[in-house]
């Protein structure tokens, strides 16, 4: 059986200046900063508690640059959900990610239809002017690779916590769900399920504390 542990790792990838630190720093601590600071690599965790267990929902913002690829590969051996990130302005940030993607696919193997994807479009609240990826393409290259597609803006908060969301539900092996309130905060209060019945498969359902 694989190693279980009580981190649950999401692992974001993207080009340089795409807004993969915003989304994170938006989610966890509810905050956006204008200037753009290079990332070699950091981690946030916030916990989660499951009825009778603790786990941590691990996220690792990765680096833009091509220059780590071993600590790329490492990312993704130990992760257990993704996010692809682009950003709509520019093209090449979308071709940037099909490099990562095979990689992916080569780390993961036959584990990949199990592994929760997303493909984020992120700044969809810059003009339409300046826009060079569509929502319609970018919903089309999320199909070609067989994951799951949203655009969001860290910048005005659109999609950020959506995002973080659904890439959870998609998750097949443990039930795992993060609940924030509007604001994209983190709620101090164990939050019950829904009218308080158990998950449909009968595992138990994982909420922010």
């Amino acid at each position: 059986m694989p190693e279980q542990s009580n981190d649950y790792r999401v692992v974001v990838f993207g080009a340089g200046g795409v807004g993969k630190s915003s989304l994170v720093l938006r989610f966890v601590k509810g905050t956006f900063r204008e200037s753009y600071i290079p990332t070699i690599e950091d981690t946030y965790r916030q916990v989660i508690s499951s009825n009778k267990t603790i786990c941590t929902l691990q996220i690792t913002d990765t680096t833009g640059s091509h220059q780590f690829p071993a600590m790329q590969r490492l990312s993704i051996s130990k992760g257990h959900a993704f996010i692809l990130v682009y950003s709509v302005s520019s093209r090449q940030s979308l071709e940037e990610l099909k490099p990562i993607w095979q990689t992916i696919k080569e780390i993961k193997g036959t584990e990949l239809p199990n592994i929760p994807v997303m493909l984020a479009g992120n700044k969809c609240d810059e003009s339409p002017e300046i826009r060079e990826v569509s929502a319609a393409e970018g919903q089309a290259q999320a199909q070609t690779w067989g994951v799951s597609f949203m655009e969001t803006s860290a910048k005005t908060n659109h999609n950020v916590t959506q995002l973080f969301q659904e890439l959870l539900n998609m998750e097949k092996n443990r039930n795992v769900s993060l609940q924030v309130d509007g604001k994209g905060k983190k709620k101090k209060d164990k939050i019950v399920k829904e009218g308080g019945e158990p998950s449909a498969s009968g595992r138990e359902k994982c909420h922010v504390m």
